[in-house]
């Protein structure tokens, strides 16, 4: 214990000023706007898509990566350490005041189609990137967290995620119950519209039994966290609408397609082909380490709030990132979320990086690997000596 106390009042997160570079992502949209005045090209107005499809992954490739772990004498002080949770408070007021500054520049710069379209992809990216913020927050016990969480959702009108991804998604994860596991074989192309469709029946049919135990009706717009999450993404848009015009409408729903897309892209890489083992009476085992992809690539971890220490999320989902640790047991990814993001986007491509890590993972055996019931003729003919 001594030895431990004194680990612990030596200890110093290396990186605790260093999670302040993820507001880089919510500040892309002034970035564009500066970086077009000066340079006259229209390709910056696509700051936020060029942050993290350019700038994180060489900050990836060229820095090693961190797996360390803070020691176990400190988790409790740095789970109580508010600076953390500021860090992730503070990308909601960037957020909205870049996307309202998005909004005038649509309106007020000379802008033609594509130039309107890098600037919703800007946004789409700083929305993506909140539904990250809103997964950190959502996961919290305290209530100011939680509601933060549904502002943070109301840019991309994906409210019901704040529901599904808690009570759905953790409980169901690396099964093929969950309509957010990527199954091994399958396209991001066809996962997209399975996940986006499936989480949001999951979440209704949660929220609506919820409601029903407590003698509610579900269409409560108060007390269902759906409609009530709904009702402010429609308030948000109704305001930006009225303050510049309907000229923004269809671009708001471009870069609202945009965040859904990139958080799908996430959570289609976070456990693709992985699968829960059964136990004898037939319900599968608790989720562990082996069940998510890890990754320990910095620059898209600072990004992302630790999101690809993913492994320790799902084994303890209540800890805060910033006490996320590196697990070796877990299969690890080849590369950060910002390189395999844009990696799933083309099939073969992704099925030629990521298909022989699922098989080396389970030891080529077929059976203990969550497949596309589609493919599942093609992938065993395809492997008939490991089967």
């Amino acid at each position: 214990m001594p030895m431990d106390d004194e680990i612990g009042s030596r200890w110093r997160d290396p990186k605790r000023h260093l999670w302040l570079f993820g507001l880089a992502v919510p500040l892309s949209p002034f970035m564009a706007w500066v970086l077009v005045r000066h340079l006259h090209l229209g390709v910056f107005w696509a700051a936020g898509a060029i942050v993290i499809a350019v700038i994180a992954p060489l900050v990836d490739r060229f820095v090693d990566q961190d797996r360390t772990n803070p020691p176990e004498a400190v988790m409790k002080s740095l789970e109580r350490d508010k600076y953390y949770r500021r860090c992730t408070y503070l990308y909601l007021p960037l957020q909205y005041a870049g996307l309202v500054f998005g909004c005038w520049t649509w309106v007020n710069c000379p802008m033609g189609p594509f130039e309107k379209f890098a600037m919703a992809a800007t946004l789409g990216v700083v929305g993506g990137v909140g539904i990250n913020a809103a997964h950190e927050l959502g996961h919290k016990r305290t209530t100011l967290e939680r509601r933060l969480a549904k502002v943070a959702l109301a840019q991309s009108f994906y409210g019901h995620f704040y529901v599904e991804h808690n009570h759905g998604h953790h409980l169901r994860v690396a099964t093929p119950d969950d309509p957010a596991t990527a199954r091994f074989g399958e396209s991001y192309w066809r996962f997209l519209p399975r996940t986006v469709i499936g989480s949001l029946r999951s979440a209704w049919s949660y929220e609506s039994a919820r409601l029903r135990r407590r003698g509610r009706s579900p269409w409560n717009p108060v007390r269902n966290n759906i409609l009530n999450a709904w009702a402010m993404s429609v308030v948000l848009y109704a305001a930006l609408v009225a303050a510049f015009g309907w000229q923004i409408a269809p671009w708001l729903v471009v870069q609202a397609v945009m965040a859904v897309m990139f958080l799908e892209a996430v959570n289609y890489l976070e456990h693709y082909g992985l699968l829960r083992e059964k136990r004898p009476d037939g319900r599968y085992v608790r989720v562990a380490a082996p069940h998510s992809w890890n990754s320990d690539h910095v620059c898209s971890n600072l990004f992302l709030y630790n999101l690809q220490r993913h492994s320790d999320h799902h084994a303890n989902p209540m800890r805060r990132y910033q006490t996320l640790r590196s697990m070796p047991e877990a299969p690890q990814l080849p590369a950060g979320y910002a390189v395999l993001v844009l990696v799933s986007l083309v099939p073969p491509l992704w099925r030629r990086v990521m298909d022989r890590r699922v098989l080396e993972h389970y030891g080529y055996d077929l059976t203990r690997i969550n497949i596309e019931p589609r493919k599942e003729a093609e992938i065993l003919a395809r492997y008939p000596s490991v089967t």
